[in-house]
């Protein structure tokens, strides 16, 4: 059982988001889809939310309405493996979004991300000068480039 899970509340798109999600991350699947039966501020059979596993993480996704909008304050964070992994994770979250610096992105239902490497906190924790080079290197990407992260922190 999961104690602490995130909440997204779409204007009316939370199966479709969580299905997109389920086609692109590892270990995912929809848990339950809830719809409106008798009661409730929607038509009856209307999807009201949405269970998913996405990359073992319990997410709950909500279709409230649209004067809640997502903000880049809130994002959702998938680690990769291999930059292969990373590439084929940015392209597909990206599409009909918005990309921008440093592996941050707005998808097409306006949910931030962060696609960053499983590398990323060793590189970040070397002596501050090797560091500050992967820092800089950072802030000179969208889409993050393992190979060059790592030569700026061997000083290349």
């Amino acid at each position: 059982m999961f104690n602490l899970f995130p909440c997204l509340w779409f204007k009316s798109e939370a199966e479709e988001a969580l299905n997109h999600y389920v086609s692109i991350l590892p270990n995912s699947q929809i848990q339950q889809v809830t719809r409106v039966n008798e009661a409730g501020p929607f038509p009856k059979g209307a999807v009201i939310s949405v269970t998913a596993m996405l990359d073992g993480q319990l997410v709950l996704a909500l279709n409230g309405n649209p004067q809640f909008p997502f903000s880049l304050a809130t994002s959702l964070v998938t680690i990769c493996a291999t930059q292969a992994e990373l590439d084929e994770r940015w392209e597909k979250l990206s599409a009909g979004g918005q990309t921008m610096p440093c592996g941050w992105l707005t998808d097409k239902y306006g949910v931030a991300w962060q696609v960053a490497p499983k590398v990323l906190p060793e590189l970040l924790s070397g002596d501050q000068k090797a560091t500050d080079r992967v820092m800089a290197a950072m802030m000179q990407m969208t889409r993050i480039d393992i190979a060059a992260l790592q030569r700026a922190y061997d000083g290349q």
